[in-house]
């Protein structure tokens, strides 16, 4: 397996539990604003699907500056994700069907046959992450270790290109 190869798959094992992400991009002010946006399709690949309303004030933002450049970050109790890259608006009734669920139907209306329900698709640039491997107790462990040492935390963190 490539370095490439290698960085991707490690990206794509931490998000892969992270339902949640921040989809952060400039709205039509310039000012930076961010989401709260579940995952839709788990195998990373460099993309990342997330499901919204089409007249949302992200979705109008995205589409007027097509690509835009966006950053998506997820987060858990031992590791963090920033993706770059750029959003594109992306109408595809087969695969709104697809990724549709009961917790996508709870907030967005009509389902994936509604034309205001659309895709938006980050094709992510590069990635870093921050990842502290192991259980609880060995984060904890890792903790105090570091501040009887005055030695900082052993974790990864890389840049991966995408």
């Amino acid at each position: 397996m490539s370095e490439h190869e290698d960085g991707t798959k490690k990206v794509a094992d931490l998000i892969k539990d992270i339902r949640i992400a921040m989809l952060t991009h400039a709205d039509s002010n310039g000012n930076l604003v961010s989401h709260p946006m579940a995952t839709q399709e788990v195998e990373f690949d460099g993309d990342v699907l997330f499901i919204a309303e089409r007249d949302s004030h992200k979705a109008r933002d995205i589409a007027a500056q097509s690509p835009a450049r966006v950053n998506v970050a997820y987060s858990s109790q031992s590791s963090w994700v920033s993706l770059s890259g750029t959003a594109t608006i992306v109408d595809d009734t087969a695969k709104l069907a697809e990724l549709w669920n009961s917790f996508t139907g709870a907030w967005l209306e009509g389902g994936p046959e509604n034309p205001n329900n659309i895709l938006i698709k980050v094709s992510a640039d590069s990635a870093e992450y921050w990842d502290s491997p192991g259980a609880k107790v060995t984060q904890i462990a890792n903790f105090v270790k570091a501040k009887v040492t005055g030695k900082r935390m052993e974790g990864d963190n890389e840049v991966v290109d995408l």
